[in-house]
């Protein structure tokens, strides 16, 4: 009876896993599926989130199982998570609706997909013609060796089943830096233990958090209160491990990987992100028809400066006074100046560009806007204002100069959007340049590279959304010439990376861009620090037969529910004593072949 009972079960929980398999597979969707109203399944595949990522070989898509929390489970998990800000979001997303399974379940299930998947258990009558992807099971960290995932992954022989590899993750921790009790020889003899095996390949993997290194010993005091939203950090890879946490040889092959949120204080281009910032506030105005005026940087009246620069100008025209001579530079150049960005070094700023760095960080209303196009429009009529502008400006106002140089100019009404629209188009021509200026001048990229995120036969809109590309690439490209002086042949392969991807796709600040590097380049900045994950991969056999054992050492938990229960953190005596703190992982796996 009690066999009947388990055959069923066996039989339940892979017709259910080959539901899934095939409705995803058909339906292309990523939701979970629940099992018996306490499980839930998820079928991850490639370019999914792999909460397995660098413990596992991936190879297509497999089942995570995990436990649905009940009501009562998830809402006191809210109450904890309202009274702690320090929880992060992927945290809670994570563990508001599923949590581990306990572990003798977790076996079970493993037994339940082993059984299944052997071709010898015929009276299960079970057609292996569907291949099912591996299977994983979040597990509590209960038993003495806290593990923490089980795992079973399915071999074959061609199309036939030929055995299972099963693996078991397991974690330690948090403890202090060099508090871990297993050297690298004991890692070895395990492992030619464990699998029978003599010739060894050891590898080695570091990854160094490149950013917070940098940026935190530059910084005053106040920016220690300023949440860092910007990642780089660089992934090492060696053979040949001759000892437990070795700093990676200048031999390893290093991997740069940046992420760049905009907007940060302590970013190098946090002055045009500013100016950015207004151009898409303008833009959102236009496109939702509601008017909501940012608040003005700067502390002078528009309006009087927009007096002084037609004064200079036509004091000029009419010889009264120089270019070369320090009122009007006061006026122009100064004005650019003041803004301590690096697009300062321009010097081929036209009329409409000064008009757009007057008016951006001064003016306070629709109405103080409307006054400044006012004065410019009649000082064009009136033939007080005769300058240059640059040959490829797009903007009305452009036009209405060009048409000034004829003694002929259409009227142009200052009611409802127009004068933000107007504003907007010299905004936009105005940071074309300064980013274009920037790439090209520092010889990062060519011009016509660059012809995409210049063009004008797209609407007003899209060109904006083209300059926060631009902006982005900006933050990417400038902070790692600032903070890790990357060499410019680096920095020519990351700009045309960035111009490749944003030419494909929409704006994505998450995005992480990758730059291979020498890593004698970026030497100083790992030698004398702490790895922000440290591991040892011991591997035997070859192909399908090849298996693994790694050993990890990371600032953070492999698995989300190892994250500390009911709000407990590290010691603050340990925190102050800069004890730092980290998980070992111990990850290993089994061959089973099917008799």
């Amino acid at each position: 009876m009690a066999s009947r009972r388990r055959q069923e079960e066996i039989l339940r929980f892979h017709s259910f896993l080959l539901q899934v398999y095939e409705e995803k597979k058909q339906n292309n969707t990523t939701g979970p599926s629940t099992f018996e109203t306490d499980l839930q399944v998820h079928l991850i595949n490639e370019g999914h989130t792999n909460p397995l990522e660098k413990l596992w070989d991936q190879n297509g898509g497999f089942f995570i199982v995990e436990k649905m929390r009940s009501y009562e489970e998830t809402s006191s998990l809210e109450e904890w998570q309202n009274g702690e800000s320090s929880v992060s979001e992927a945290f809670l997303k994570e563990n508001l609706s599923t949590s581990p399974l306990a572990l003798s379940k977790a076996r079970q299930l493993i037994s339940f997909y082993t059984m299944s998947q052997n071709p010898n258990m015929k009276h299960l009558q079970i057609n292996h013609a569907v291949q099912l992807p591996p299977l994983w099971v979040r597990c509590e960290p209960s038993d003495p060796k806290q593990t923490v995932w089980l795992g079973a992954e399915p071999l074959r022989n061609g199309n036939n089943l030929s055995g299972i590899r099963l693996h078991t993750v397991n974690c330690s921790g948090p403890v202090s830096n060099n508090n871990y009790s297993i050297g690298l020889e004991e890692l070895k003899e395990n492992h030619r233990m464990r699998h029978h095996a003599s010739d060894l390949t050891i590898t080695g993997f570091a990854r160094y958090d490149f950013l917070e290194s940098t940026s935190l010993d530059s910084s005053t005091q106040e920016d220690y209160l300023i949440p860092l939203e910007r990642n780089i950090y660089a992934d090492f890879a060696w053979e040949g491990v001759k000892m437990m946490l070795e700093t990676p040889p200048l031999s390893s092959s290093a991997l740069l990987t940046l992420q760049m949120t905009s907007g940060s204080p302590l970013s190098s281009v946090y002055e045009p992100n500013r100016e950015l910032q207004f151009l898409l506030s303008l833009a959102e105005t236009l496109k939702n028809g509601v008017i909501k005026w940012p608040k003005a940087l700067g502390r002078k009246s528009a309006v009087e400066l927009v007096e002084k620069l037609l004064k200079d100008l036509k004091d000029v025209v009419d010889g009264l006074t120089s270019q070369n001579e320090d009122d009007t530079e006061d006026n122009t150049a100064a004005v650019i100046d003041s803004m301590k960005t690096l697009f300062s070094q321009r010097g081929d700023l036209d009329f409409l560009e000064l008009l757009w760095c007057n008016i951006w960080r001064n003016v306070a209303s629709h109405e103080e806007l409307v006054k400044c196009l006012s004065l410019v429009i009649r000082a064009l009529q009136h033939g007080e204002l005769q300058t240059w502008i640059h040959q490829e400006s797009n903007s009305l106002l452009s036009k209405l100069i060009k048409q000034s140089y004829h003694g002929k100019m259409e009227t142009v009404s200052l009611d409802g959007d127009s004068p933000v629209e107007m504003l907007v188009e010299i905004g936009v021509d105005k940071m074309k340049r300064d980013y274009i200026s920037y790439f090209v001048g520092k010889e990062f990229a060519i011009r016509t590279h660059l012809d995409y995120f210049m063009s004008t036969s797209v609407n007003l809109q899209e060109q904006v959304h083209r300059i926060q590309k631009l902006h982005h690439m900006l933050e990417i490209v400038d902070n790692c010439l600032d903070l890790i002086k990357l060499e410019h042949e680096n920095l020519i392969f990351l700009t045309q990376t960035c111009i490749n991807y944003y030419k494909e796709n929409p704006l994505n600040e998450k995005h992480a861009f990758q730059l291979p590097v020498r890593t004698c380049l970026v030497k100083e900045f790992y030698q004398n620090a702490h790895p922000q994950i440290w591991r040892v991969e011991i591997s035997s056999g070859q192909g399908p037969k090849r298996v693994k054992t790694i050993w990890q050492l990371s600032s953070t938990p492999p698995a989300e529910h190892m994250q500390p229960a009911n709000g407990d953190s590290l010691d603050d005596t340990e925190i102050c004593d800069k004890k730092e703190k980290h998980f070992i992982t111990l990850s290993e796996c089994s061959q089973v072949d099917f008799i």
